[in-house]
């Protein structure tokens, strides 16, 4: 034995450590490959496993099992994810944000601002991985031209005018496109919303001006009424006072006429005679007393 450890070099003691560092080696290479069959998928995850390049099934959120070195499994997102094309929103200070170029009807250059909330469909990752690999290359690729050019041509269908006055509804035109077109490329559209309209600043004062024009005219148009309201009031008072004029009058004529008058001008006399006495027929109210 010690011809065998002088050819071979080592001392029996510098052999049992070789021989403890193989096994030691050996039990961590066999836990790491334990540990390697094992894995979990998050709730708002599936992973797509694949078996030497291959895919081979879909993981379900919880533990899994693969085989180390043959088998992995890649996780894709499948919770809510936001595209913004809002330079002036919540996030629009974040760097590249920017709001939709786009045209109206009317050949106006509009800004559109757009928040849109989706998330891949869970039965569809495996073709999302197969063709993008990773659910960002997805949305870049597909889920954002989509937006645009919907966006885009919903707004060439409204005027400039109609797509402030007619917002909701443009709203939820574009929303009702993109949840069909996402569907056919294995998303699905929980939420879309316009969130600014911004034209040039000349178009912008022109429709300033002319909501004060309707304004104006409309308060004139109240004045009016106001006006010719209390025209008619005025009318129907001086029909009231002419008809009650003309009752008096009849019921004068009716109750005796000249008496009648002597006898209220008697009825407001305080009683005082003239300094200058004149025939008694000169004083009416006196004369047949």
């Amino acid at each position: 034995m010690y011809e065998e450890n002088k050819k071979s070099g080592l001392t029996d003691s510098e052999k049992q450590l070789m021989k403890a560092i193989k096994y030691m080696s050996a039990f961590i290479i066999g836990i790491s490959l334990f540990f390697m069959m094992f894995g979990t998928v998050g709730a708002g995850e599936r992973g797509v496993k694949t078996r030497l390049g291959a895919i081979v099934g879909t993981v379900e959120p919880g533990l899994y099992f693969k085989l180390p070195l043959i088998e992995k499994v890649t996780k894709l997102e499948v919770k809510t994810r936001t595209v913004n094309y809002d330079k002036n929103g919540h996030e629009g200070d974040e760097e590249g944000v920017s709001s939709l170029s786009g045209a109206s009807k009317d050949l106006q250059d509009v800004s559109i601002g757009v928040m849109v909330n989706y998330h891949v469909d869970p039965s569809k990752v495996e073709e999302i991985y197969s063709q993008y690999r990773s659910v960002d290359n997805f949305e870049v690729n597909v889920i954002e031209p989509i937006i645009r050019e919907v966006v885009k041509s919903t707004s060439a269908q409204y005027t400039a005018e109609e797509l402030v006055t007619k917002r909701a509804e443009y709203g939820d035109k574009v929303n009702a496109t993109l949840a069909d077109r996402f569907i056919t490329k294995n998303a699905l559209l929980e939420r879309f919303s316009v969130t600014n309209f911004e034209f040039s600043k000349a178009f912008t004062q022109a429709i300033e001006a002319k909501v004060t024009a309707v304004q104006n005219a409309e308060a004139a148009k109240n004045k009016l009424e106001q006006i010719k309201f209390e025209a008619q009031q005025t009318i129907e008072t001086a029909k009231a006072t002419a008809e009650s004029i003309r009752i008096q009058a009849q019921a004068i004529t009716q109750q005796g006429g000249a008496e009648y008058v002597r006898l209220k001008t008697v009825e407001k006399w305080n009683g005082t005679l003239p300094a200058t006495m004149l025939p008694e027929s000169s004083i009416p109210f006196l004369g047949k007393l």
